[in-house]
């Protein structure tokens, strides 16, 4: 029987196994010394062990020695220093407020009631695979190269130093201000309404919660509160802040779609970089290793305390940016999202349990809820004012789906950039960067008698077309109970077992 798990542990803790190569990747599970399933990544040779021991040490002790600077982040537009590059970094650019059409501010004359908050984890590190290919990436071009013209200098004497899983200061810094800025948008309500906050069981995701919840301690000048539900993550446990547990998007012919589709594009719009950076380096780097070279930017600007932009990012053009961003644009959205046949079913769970909060009436799911604490009062309450959920950025892909926000999102080309207008606002830095933020709100307002519901993604006011929103993006709250028909009808789980 699934139960809350309230044991939070410390970094690098052999507790939470090392992730692979992506943040959700089937994986085979072992049994720990707690009795509990963790993942493991396999085949990771003995020395490359040793390796991420020291790095991960490493990591540590330069925390305590990084000079501290003014933070790009900020608190109301999130990260702001270099946007044209930094706003393109698909879901590992660091959080910021993405342009609205339709003002932000609640209409004048309406009460925001009811606020529930989505929220990804902050800023990390890379995954523990990911951190080992960077560490003999830079170890082949250290090696090889055969000059180090100009903006290339600095990779001579570059010491790898980035830890795996765990947020970054950094990273934590934007989870702070993440709660900071709900508690300043919602003011009236988080002063009279103590937030319910839930937590998927992963380390970082723990963490990021209790990072937000000192930001909303912080706005206030109160003592931060503990998180309420903390749900493990993995195929034992029925989670909807975590997928595992529909066998066909896992491993059926579907599971690698977003794969697929970043190498078509990958074949595009690497080459020309390849041979631009191999003939400055004189390097013969593969083109995985390349964009591997393009991860270590936003990898090596969240190491930094003050996430000043790193020197990596400037081996790059604008216009390759460009390229990047959407290579992790379509892995997101054919791997989780729309473009995925079961990639929406995944987030079905989570909005019954958005309806049922909405309605204060019991969920009524069949899917991937933990029906054991969504029957109970003490871990699933129906009467509070503000909610707060946080998860990974593949788990929210999957909500967004399952909520419609993208329907009118046309399937992507895989051999041509489609900018956020054509894309009807979809990109992953616009969707699930680090701290993704989506914002259900019920507004009551003067002279209307029902209340009506706005979904904000990341300060963009979505236009909510499949429930006839009006100028200010709202829904009545009947109408978009009534839109939700593909979660409410179950989303297709049975497919997860064909």
């Amino acid at each position: 029987m699934a139960r809350a798990w309230n044991r939070i542990r410390g970094s690098c803790s052999p507790e939470y196994t090392s992730l692979p190569l992506t943040e959700k990747e089937p994986l085979s599970p072992i049994k720990s010394r707690h009795g509990h399933h963790r993942a493991r990544w396999l085949n990771v040779g003995l020395a490359l062990q040793v390796l991420g021991g020291l790095v991960c040490i490493y990591g540590l002790i330069s925390i305590f020695t990084r000079p501290t600077r003014k933070s790009c982040d900020t608190i109301n537009a999130g990260y702001r220093c270099s946007p044209k590059t930094t706003h393109f970094w698909g879901q590992y650019s660091l959080w910021y407020s993405v342009p609205s059409e339709i003002d932000v501010a609640p209409p004048k004359g309406c009460e925001v009631t009811f606020a529930n908050v989505l929220s990804r984890h902050g800023g990390r590190d890379p995954t523990f695979g990911k951190s080992m290919a960077y560490a003999l990436l830079i170890a082949e071009v250290q090696n090889t190269s055969t000059s180090y013209p100009k903006e290339f200098g600095f990779l001579r004497d570059y010491k790898y130093a980035l830890g795996a899983d765990e947020l970054t200061d950094a990273g934590r810094q934007e989870m702070i201000n993440s709660g900071v800025h709900f508690s300043r948008r919602y003011a009236k309500l988080v002063k009279k309404h103590t937030p319910f906050v839930r937590s998927g069981g992963q380390h970082r995701v723990v963490e990021s919660a209790q990072k937000w919840l000192a930001g909303v301690a912080q706005s206030l000048k109160t003592e931060p509160q503990g998180i309420d539900v903390i749900i493990p993550e993995g195929p034992a446990w029925n989670n909807t802040l975590s997928h595992d547990i529909c066998p066909a998007f896992e491993r059926g012919p579907d599971h690698g779609l977003g794969d697929r589709a970043q190498q078509v594009w990958a074949a595009q719009f690497v080459p020309p970089i390849q041979t631009r950076i191999n003939s400055a380096l004189g390097t013969n780097l593969s083109a995985t290793s390349i964009v591997h070279l393009m991860d270590m930017c936003p990898f090596d600007t969240l190491a930094h305390l003050s996430a000043k932009v790193s020197d990596f990012c400037g081996l790059f053009r604008e216009k390759e940016w460009h390229g990047y961003d959407y290579l992790q644009t379509l892995g997101k959205f054919y791997g989780y999202g729309v473009g995925s046949p079961l990639g929406p079913t995944q987030g079905v769970g989570y909005v019954n349990e958005l309806l049922a909060r909405l309605t204060e009436t019991p969920v009524d799911d069949n899917t991937n809820t933990n029906r054991t604490l969504d029957a109970d009062p003490a871990t699933f309450p129906l009467n509070r004012n503000v909610y707060a959920d946080f998860s990974h950025d593949n788990d929210m892909s999957g909500v967004l789906a399952a909520l419609g926000l993208y329907n009118s999102t046309k399937p992507l080309s895989n051999t041509t950039i489609e900018n956020t207008k054509t894309t009807h606002g979809y990109s992953a830095a616009w969707t699930v960067p680090f701290a993704a933020r989506v914002y259900v709100e019920k507004l009551q307002c003067k002279r209307e008698k029902e209340e009506s519901v706005r979904v904000i993604v990341n300060d963009r006011v979505h236009p909510l077309e499949f429930c006839g929103a009006d100028k200010h993006g709202r829904c009545t709250l009947s109408r978009f109970v009534e839109s939700q028909s593909f979660a409410r009808s179950g989303g297709l789980w049975a497919r997860c077992y064909d």
